[in-house]
């Protein structure tokens, strides 16, 4: 396998498109579809899927009244511009989930909130931000070995 798409049921697929779009700061266009679209990055790779409720007669997502949107689910995205969607992140949303932290076990920041259907999103930034130590006098091992002798 190389790929896996994500389809998440959803109450108003251009409204959920255009919002996942500002989130990730897409141009806005619409979906393929009233009943299906897809949220690709710059690639082309698929993000997201979202699919209407109750379209194609699909099992698990005939409607949101069998089992609370996002149950067991988790989207979980890692972005390369953290700084830059959580501001769009929060012209989305009146409250986070979790507000912006250090998730301990990838050492990466991240924050978490839910989208127009309930589903409960994470962003986190794609690497921890860079350690800056304190700055060193100039490293006397590494000087050539005429300048030491003069020193």
């Amino acid at each position: 396998m190389k790929r896996t798409w994500t389809i998440i049921g959803v109450s108003d697929v251009p409204g959920s498109f255009k919002w996942y779009q500002s989130l990730f700061g897409q141009p806005e266009t619409a979906p393929g579809h009233d009943y299906f679209g897809q949220i690709l990055d710059m690639d082309g790779t698929v993000l997201l899927c979202l699919h209407q409720w109750g379209a194609h007669e699909h099992p698990s997502l005939m409607s949101p009244d069998e089992a609370s949107p996002g149950n067991g689910l988790l989207l979980f995205f890692r972005v390369d511009d953290y700084e830059t969607v959580l501001k769009r992140a929060r012209a989305l949303v009146d409250r986070f989930e979790e507000e912006p932290h250090v998730n301990p076990n990838t050492q990466t920041r991240e924050f978490s909130l839910r989208d127009p259907d309930g589903y409960y999103v994470t962003i986190s930034a794609l690497s921890a931000p860079q350690r800056r130590g304190p700055a060193r006098g100039p490293n006397k091992r590494l000087q050539p070995t005429k300048a030491r002798k003069r020193a």
